[in-house]
């Protein structure tokens, strides 16, 4: 290994201290020129993360936008990180580090392929700070600077993180001489008339022009429609100029990246050579070089040649084979649904994936019975304006009647007028009921009244009774009944108007007239012939449903969707993120050979038809970076045969950013380890980052079907929970084979918790740790203060040994600020006992008939 020489501001016996100590294995940076102006860094305008920031202005995008006079700066401790996504595998030669007065003396530049395990390339100590040039070699997508010593009483700051190599094989690709901006949407802070729009910066005519009002700061924007790689940057001014401005580009057309920023300009024609990546480009004035506002002739954005030879994934386009949209005049239409369900009714574990989309209109004489991996939606903007005149009927005839397995199917947005005034929605987990309007009533039992284990109701309208008759367990959130009868174990209600009042100490209600933070799913609509998908807006303290007004969402057209079919890639799915686009997966089973990076804030991943996601040869199957806003919503993640270390991440390990007001959502978003055939995890899903809404999900360690045994489809853990000020509204987490949930972020919130132990625990000594038999369902660690839960269930059936007695349902440290609320455990038919509820407290649990020990209050 070439031992490398510092700068010339190292200190000589630091050098010599440094080099004995660690011989060829620790080296220090090389003393080299800067890179040629014309050479790109990989990491330019990339999207980059750290373990922390000092303050909002200092964030981790300030060490990677080519602007030295913004920087990143850490916490002011040791171990703190700095890494940047480069998009793609690259081969890396050298990375230069500019640090500001903080640096670090002791670091490591590392390497990985996934943004989670992590290699070393070289190791530096002994650094006097200044610009480090770091020579490396390897292949990595992902580059980190950990620190390991601080050289100073503050935190590690860097003005600039650059990463130098090439991608795949491919030379440095060349600036194209086309003007990707001709023709493009744009859009501008301001016009000084209607004869002077922004439209007119991109139109290709030299005796068109762009004019502001007379104003400081002022801007003039374009989508180039896809994410690009940028090269080049040209401006023809009119006599109204900038003198100081800035050439930016963003992802998303909210946080931007500087790529050049001008001081001193005299206007005319110039040309500017940028660096980096973007969908759209915008140049920012900051001062006007006349008392009249800025005036731009054109703007032509140029871009590199090389594309890979495939040029962008393009958004929208059709949306599938499995995807079935109809009309009222759609001929057969009975029969459509009829053939589907007769393939899916009892297909439990097959890979039969299907979704029916109703465009506006009535329709009449229907009857939409749903088997597994079907759903229904209707295609308007508000639930009325889909009628159906008929039934969406969910019942168990195919398993005699007995309801606790129907799971994995959905309806949404349109409204039921029952045939016979009351509509049956008998199902099990994973099967939401969102943004319904029922104009009768709503029976959530089998027909015959058998078995049921449910569910979940959300921003959904029924006009009258919700009889859930036998279903064990319900939460209902965001909506208005008309009436609800009875329950058995744990009816949950927040936010609903004509709920029942709170009984739990006597019943199975636990009811808030309020959801403290909830945020409805989106879902895809059509805008005249125009397919869209809302996002609806945060809402807090909210009671009833979201519609019609929909307030405070946003309608992004599917064009900004990448489409995704069965037979895509990974390397695809990966590529269209990088360009910006967001997810759109049709129905399928896709299997993965490396993990989706979900790296740029508000990016939606939306599945339609329970579109299934399997990881291969024990990758993980998604990582979400510690961005704003991100929405994960309608598919399942299928744990392959290999072992993942963890199937959803959101957040990096370590993250810290605040996210509360635009928090990151999961909603029917499902995970399942075994049961289609043999499945391994360690962790099922993992939330780092802050604030995130896990709103309905069923995380489920199969119990039946194949591959199926204590260690075939070993999973330790469903739910770990890191990041502070996280809330659960609808969580289901059953089977695993230690904690079902465990919690050690600050400030929890979880409202509603069903839980199955481990059917097949093979007796006490396997569950057995530190002196307690079972592992808790809900564990919350002893080293959180702050924590609340309310209306928590935990049910054991241990089949294989039904001697066991699990020590307790629920574990959490007694402090002030931990407050448990209407928890119960249940032994089903005996098959086991539970000993205490929570920790030592609560009757045990005895005999055959399934009644609950409760607590309503701990401590």
């Amino acid at each position: 290994m070439r031992q490398m020489k510092h700068s010339s501001r190292l200190r000589r016996g630091a050098l010599g201290t440094a080099l004995a100590a660690t011989a060829a294995l620790v080296t220090l940076p090389a003393a080299q020129a800067p890179a040629a102006a014309a050479e790109t860094p990989l990491s330019q305008g990339r999207t980059a993360t750290a373990s922390t920031a000092e303050s909002a202005g200092t964030p981790a995008s300030g060490a990677v936008d080519g602007d030295t006079g913004t920087r990143w700066s850490s916490a002011a401790s040791d171990d703190q990180w700095l890494q940047v996504d480069l998009g793609a595998t690259a081969s890396v030669t050298r990375v230069v580090l500019n640090w500001e007065a903080a640096y670090g003396r002791d670091y490591k530049i590392q390497f990985s392929g996934n943004g989670s395990g992590w290699t070393d390339a070289r190791t530096v100590t002994g650094s006097d700070g200044g610009v480090d040039t770091v020579d490396v070699s390897g292949q990595a997508r992902y580059v980190r600077m950990q620190g390991l010593d601080r050289a100073t009483e503050w935190g590690y700051s860097l003005w600039e993180f650059q990463v130098f190599g090439t991608t795949g094989s491919n030379p440095p690709a060349s600036c194209g001489t086309a003007n990707a901006a001709q023709g493009r949407p744009a859009s501008a802070s301001s016009t000084e008339n209607a004869g002077t729009p922004a439209s007119a910066a991109f139109d290709g005519d030299a005796g068109t022009r762009w004019s502001s009002q007379a104003a400081d700061p002022q801007w003039v924007r374009v989508d180039l429609g896809a994410v690009r790689d940028l090269c080049g940057v040209d401006l023809s001014w009119e006599a109204a100029y900038g003198k100081d401005f800035r050439i930016e580009a963003s992802t998303d057309g909210q946080n931007w990246n500087t790529l050049k920023s001008v001081t001193g300009a005299t206007g005319g024609r110039a040309s500017y050579e940028v660096s980096g990546s973007g969908r759209y480009v915008r140049v920012l004035g900051t001062a006007r070089g006349t008392g009249y506002g800025y005036s731009l002739w054109e703007v032509a954005v140029h871009t590199t040649s090389d594309d890979g030879g495939t040029g962008p994934i393009e958004g929208g386009g059709d949306l599938g084979p499995n995807v079935i949209v109809v009309d009222p005049s759609t001929p057969n239409l009975q029969q459509k649904f009829d053939q589907v369900f007769a393939q899916q009714e009892s297909n439990q574990f097959g890979s039969g994936r299907y979704q029916f989309l109703l465009k506006p209109g009535a329709y009449n004489n229907i009857n939409a019975q749903l088997g597994f991996y079907t759903s229904v939606s209707g295609l308007g903007l508000n639930p009325d304006d889909v009628q159906i005149n008929g039934d969406i009927t969910v019942d168990a005839g195919w398993f005699n009647g007995n309801a606790t397995q129907n799971f994995w199917r959905s309806a949404e947005n349109l409204a039921i007028n029952p045939v016979n005034g009351t509509d049956r929605w008998a199902v099990a987990q994973a099967a939401p009921f969102r943004r319904i309007h029922v104009k009768g009533g709503l029976n959530l039992a089998p027909n015959g009244y058998g078995w049921a284990s449910g569910g979940y109701i959300a921003d959904s309208k029924i006009d009258g009774t919700v009889g859930p008759y036998s279903q064990q367990q319900w939460y209902t959130r965001d909506s208005s009944v008309g009436g609800w009868t009875n329950g058995v174990w744990n009816m949950t209600f927040t936010g609903v108007q004509g709920a029942p009042a709170s009984n739990f100490e006597t019943g199975p209600y636990t009811t808030f007239d309020t959801t403290p933070i909830s945020r409805e799913k989106p879902f895809l609509y059509l805008d005249g012939n125009q397919y869209k998908v809302f996002v609806p807006a945060k809402r807090t303290n909210a009671r009833g449903v979201s519609w019609p007004a929909n307030a405070g969402g946003t309608s992004l057209p599917l064009d900004r969707f990448y489409v995704v079919k069965p037979g895509a890639t990974a390397a695809t799915i990966n590529a269209a993120l990088d360009q910006g686009l967001n997810l759109l997966f049709t129905p399928g089973v896709y299997h993965l050979d490396r993990t989706i990076e979900v790296d740029r804030a508000n990016t939606v991943v939306l599945g339609l038809g329970l579109a299934t996601i399997i990881p291969d040869n024990g990758v993980d199957a998604m990582h979400v970076a510690d961005v704003d806003g991100v929405r994960l919503a309608g598919f399942l993640i299928d744990a392959g045969p290999v072992k993942s270390d963890t199937l959803l991440r959101i957040g990096e390990p370590g993250s810290a950013a605040d996210h509360a007001a635009n928090p990151t959502t999961m909603q029917d978003v499902f995970i399942r380890i075994g049961g289609a055939g043999p499945g391994r995890a360690t962790d099922s899903v993992v939330v780092n980052s802050d604030d995130v809404i896990i709103d309905h999900t069923w995380i489920w360690r199969a119990d039946h079907g194949e591959g199926v045994g204590w260690e075939t489809n070993r999973a330790d853990y469903g739910l770990r929970v890191n990041g502070d000020d996280v809330l659960t509204t609808g969580l289901f987490v059953e089977h695993f084979n230690k904690y079902d949930v465990f919690w050690s972020g600050e400030r929890g919130r979880t409202i509603f918790f069903q839980n199955e132990k481990a059917y097949d625990a093979p007796n006490e000594a396997a569950i057995t740790h530190d002196g307690i038999v079972g592992y808790a369902a809900y564990k919350v660690a002893d080293s959180v203060n702050v924590h609340e839960a309310w209306a928590l269930g935990s049910y054991c059936n241990y089949t294989s040994d039904d001697t066991i007695v699990q020590h307790h349902g629920f574990q959490v440290p007694v402090k002030p600020g931990i407050k448990m609320r209407n928890l119960q455990v249940i032994s089903l038919g005996g098959k086991g006992q539970y000993r205490h509820v929570i920790n030592d407290t609560g009757a045990p649990t005895s005999g055959t008939d399934t009644v609950p020990s409760k607590v309503t209050q701990f401590p």
